[in-house]
């Protein structure tokens, strides 16, 4: 494919991906304060009222009232919440397609890490999605304690990162995992909570008195959603940090952060319940800290296999075999030089020592997937060089 007009897909896919993104957590975390702000119905509620909240909000007041199954009658106008969840996955598997499947070699494959072709990384990567989908549904119906379904659920979850690690770039293998649980979250939309909501309207329709026992399924994936966000939304943010996927116990990371990112969600929710459990936040952020301070890397090693002093003219041939042909004013591996970064002249090489040391040296994540064959060597030459003070003179 063209890269400009690959480029433009991936734009265009990502916009929409973060639109719908935002829309959908943002009711998703809504309806669950909202059900945990629900409090006894006062007498003049109608039949069937479980629970009301008052809100006030945008120069006005709102009551809501939440119905124990179903009112005595449908309205004539129903909202449903559906559209959002799709148009997330649909977008965001585009994106996967139009920046990791179109370019597989460079952004999905790493050489270094399994020797796959194209046709089987992809492969590989739609089949994770499904089998995710899959056993989560299974364990879901099967097992009965939430506790229980959690522990599994973030033991299976290690596994799938353990074996990403294993398989793809990585970069690829936090977006692989995101998406799974992405997945898993449109899917749980998809095939259960919105036919259970059908269930329900058809029972009234029908004139007869609605199972209540879909909505509690609904209800159930609806809560695993929204414990599951802040776990995708930082895989999907991920890409740009290679601090973390650039480590080598990136899965270990990747996971890390998730059960923090959880562990943040449940504070809230407790918080909305009428519980504030202050614990939480403080033991996260130290969590988050502890991460940092377990992955900084390592100051002053660098380099510290070459001897003797490096010469610019040195690693100016290096840069110019394995970066110059994405980072420059007419690169030729892509159709514009990655966030403007380029290396035409020595000033410009100078300028962004400290960024080839993080990307090069430090976690070798550039270039990506090790596309033009960068050797540790050369990685190493790199290291000293700007250890030695980075001088091009």
């Amino acid at each position: 494919m063209d890269p400009y007009a690959n480029e433009w897909l991936d734009f265009l896919a990502r916009w929409l991906h973060v639109v719908a993104a935002i829309v959908w957590i943002g009711t998703s975390f809504y309806f669950i304060a909202l059900d945990n702000h629900l409090g006894e119905p006062g007498p003049e509620a109608g039949e069937g009222v479980g629970g009301e909240a008052w809100e006030v909000h945008g120069g006005g007041f709102y009551r809501v009232q939440k119905y124990r199954v179903a009112p005595p009658s449908l309205p004539e106008r129903l909202l449903w919440f559906k559209w959002e969840a799709y148009t997330t996955w649909l977008s965001g598997f585009a994106l996967f397609v139009f920046l990791y499947y179109v370019n597989a070699r460079t952004y999905l494959i790493d050489k270094s890490v399994a020797d796959l072709s194209p046709a089987a990384a992809i492969a590989i990567s739609i089949g994770l999605l499904v089998v995710a989908w899959v056993v989560y549904d299974v364990l879901c119906r099967v097992v009965q304690s939430e506790l229980v379904l959690a522990a599994a659920l973030l033991a299976l979850t290690t596994l799938a990162a353990w074996g990403c690690s294993h398989l793809f770039s990585g970069r690829a293998e936090y977006i692989e995992v995101g998406a799974m649980l992405g997945t898993i979250m449109a899917a749980n939309v998809f095939l259960v909570i919105i036919p259970a909501h059908w269930e329900l309207v058809r029972a009234k329709e029908a004139g007869r008195e609605p199972d209540p026992a879909p909505g509690v399924r609904g209800k159930q994936r609806s809560v695993h959603n929204n414990y599951l966000t802040l776990p995708v939304l930082f895989a999907m943010l991920s890409n740009h940090f290679p601090s973390s996927y650039g480590h080598s116990y990136s899965w270990l990371v990747l996971m890390a952060m998730m059960v923090i990112g959880a562990w943040i969600r449940l504070f809230f929710n407790l918080r909305h319940a009428g519980r504030t459990v202050w614990a939480i936040p403080v033991t996260a952020a130290l969590a988050i800290a502890g991460v940092a301070v377990a992955i900084r890397p390592a100051g002053g090693s660098a380099g510290g296999s070459v001897t003797g002093s490096v010469s610019f003219a040195r690693v100016n041939s290096i840069v110019e075999q394995r970066c110059v042909p994405c980072h420059s004013a007419h690169p030729t591996k892509v159709a514009v030089a990655p966030k403007g970064v380029m290396f035409d002249t020595p000033a410009q090489i100078a300028a962004q020592a400290s960024a080839i040391q993080q990307v090069a040296v430090t976690t070798k994540v550039m270039p990506i997937g090790n596309a033009t064959g960068m050797t540790q060597g050369e990685r190493d030459v790199l290291g000293a060089w700007i250890r030695q003070g980075a001088r091009i003179k």
